[in-house]
C-alpha cells in the first residue's frame, strides 16, 4: 500500500528569538528572551529553545527569567524586522513548493499534488524546505514540518518534535500517535472547550477521536464540532470562507501614558492607525467601539453604530464623544475597534461635499506619511510617551504590512 499525504504544514521554531539570533549571530547557541518592549518591567513574549528548556516562556518576567536561566540575553521585539524575515522565509519556501496559505507570522501550509503526495517523496520535500530556509535566510531559522491528509493533522505532526522535526500522521496510526497530548494541545480546543469536553466525559484525545460526530456537534454547539472531529480523523473537510468583520488596535499603557489624558491620546493614535488601514484595505466601517481597562473598575467601554465611513476626522469626532461619556480612572490599557466593515464598492457615495473633501484630505495624508515617514503629517497631539510599533504589531492571524510601519 502506498502511503499518501496531501498537506504540508511548517512551523518556524521559536520564531522571534530565532530572528534575534539571525540578526546577531553571536547570540546563536545562547538563551534569548524576546521582550514586549525595551523596558525594565517588560515580560517575555518568546524565548529561544535553550531558554524554553529552562522554563522561560511567554509572560515570564525578566527577574524570573534570570533566575530560571542564568546568562539569558534579552532583546526587544522588532516587529518590522520579524515581518521582513517572514517574507524572506516565504520566498525560500517557494523555491521548493508553492505556499497555499499563510496562517500566522510563523506558520504556513502547502498543498501536495500528484507524485508529491507519496509519503517518501513528501518527506524529501519537507527536508528540502527546511534546508532552503537555513541556506537562503539564516542558519538560526529552523522549522518543523508536518505531513498529513488534513491541515489539522499536519499541524499536529509539525508539533511532535521541535526544533527541526519532520513527522507524518495518517489514519492507520491514529489515535495512538496523539494519545500523549492533552485535549488543549489540539489546535482549536481552548480551555473553555476542554472544560465542556470534560463535562461531557471526554477526558483525553483517544476518547475525543472515537466520539460520534453528531455528539461532537452537540458539544461544540454547532457544525464546527463535527468538522473538527472529521479533520482529526483525516477526512476531507471543506470549511466555509471567513470574512473580515472588524479592524482593531489595542495597547497596554506605558508608565508615561497611564493618565486619563495619556490614555485618550493613545486611543486617538490607535484610531488613526485603524482608519488608515480601512482606506488601504478598501473598507468602510459602520461601528466604533472604545474599551479601557482600569486598575480598579476593570474593563469599561462605549460604542455604537455610525454612518459608513473611512474618514479619520469624523471617526476622531465620534471617539471624542465616547471618551467624554467614559472618563477612565487609573487606565492600564486601551483599545479601539472599527466594526461592520463593508467593501468600498458596497457604500453609496456621500452627497455632502465637505465629507468628500475630507476623505480626499485623509488620502493625501496617507500618501505623505508613506513617502516621507511616520507622522510627517499627524492628526493632532501625540501621546506623551512614544511607544514603538503602535498599531503595527504582529498579532495572531495578522501580519502587518510595510505600510503599517509608516503611518
Amino acid at each position: 500500500m502506498t502511503l499518501r499525504v496531501s498537506t504540508l504544514f511548517f512551523d518556524m521554531n521559536s520564531f522571534y528569538a530565532s530572528v534575534a539570533q539571525a540578526e546577531e549571530p553571536a547570540l546563536m547557541g545562547r538563551p534569548v528572551g524576546v521582550l514586549t518592549t525595551d523596558a525594565p518591567g517588560a515580560a517575555c513574549i518568546a524565548a529561544s529553545i535553550d531558554a524554553k528548556r529552562r522554563g522561560v516562556g511567554m509572560g515570564t518576567r525578566q527577574d524570573e527569567a534570570r533566575r530560571l536561566c542564568p546568562g539569558i540575553v534579552f532583546r526587544p521585539v522588532k516587529h518590522d524586522v520579524c515581518v521582513r524575515y517572514h517574507h524572506a522565509i516565504l520566498q525560500a519556501v517557494e523555491t521548493v513548493l508553492p505556499i497555499h496559505r499563510v496562517w500566522s507570522i510563523d506558520e504556513c501550509s502547502c498543498l501536495l499534488t500528484g507524485s508529491q503526495q507519496e509519503l517518501s517523496r513528501a518527506m524529501q520535500i519537507g527536508r528540502d524546505l527546511q534546508q532552503a530556509v537555513l541556506d537562503r535566510v539564516s542558519p538560526a531559522l529552523r522549522c518543523s514540518v508536518g505531513l498529513a491528509p488534513t491541515r489539522l493533522l499536519a499541524k499536529l505532526a509539525a508539533g511532535l518534535e521541535k526544533p527541526g522535526g519532520l513527522h507524518w500522521l495518517l489514519p492507520h496510526v491514529l489515535p495512538d500517535r496523539l494519545a500523549h497530548l492533552a485535549l488543549d494541545d489540539l489546535p482549536g480546543v481552548s480551555w473553555r472547550m476542554k472544560a465542556r469536553l470534560e463535562a461531557a466525559g471526554i477526558t483525553d484525545v483517544p476518547a475525543l477521536y472515537n466520539l460520534d460526530p453528531k455528539r461532537a456537534r452537540a458539544i461544540w454547539g454547532n457544525v464546527a464540532g463535527e468538522r473538527f472531529l472529521r479533520e482529526l480523523r483525516g477526512e476531507t473537510v471543506v470549511w466555509p470562507e471567513t470574512h473580515r468583520g472588524m479592524i482593531g488596535h489595542g495597547q497596554v499603557l506605558t508608565a508615561g501614558n497611564k493618565t486619563p489624558e495619556g490614555a485618550r491620546l493613545v486611543a486617538r493614535r490607535l484610531l488613526v492607525k485603524a482608519a488608515a488601514r480601512l482606506r488601504r484595505e478598501g473598507f468602510h466601517a459602520r461601528s466604533l467601539h472604545l474599551s479601557v481597562k482600569c486598575a480598579e473598575a476593570g474593563y469599561i467601554g462605549h460604542g455604537g453604530d455610525i454612518r459608513a465611513t473611512q474618514d479619520t476626522f469624523f471617526l476622531l469626532e465620534v471617539l471624542g464623544r465616547y471618551w467624554t461619556a467614559l472618563p477612565p480612572h487609573r487606565p492600564l490599557s486601551v483599545s479601539v475597534t472599527l466594526g461592520g466593515l463593508v467593501p468600498d464598492a458596497g457604500v453609496s457615495a456621500d452627497l455632502f461635499a465637505p465629507a468628500q473633501d475630507r476623505r480626499a484630505l485623509c488620502a493625501v495624508v496617507d500618501r505623505l506619511n508613506q513617502r516621507f515617514g511616520q507622522d510627517t503629517v499627524r492628526y493632532g497631539q501625540l501621546p506623551p510617551h512614544h511607544v514603538p510599533y503602535t498599531g503595527a504589531k504582529i498579532a495572531f492571524g495578522r501580519i502587518p504590512t510595510a505600510e503599517d510601519f509608516l503611518e
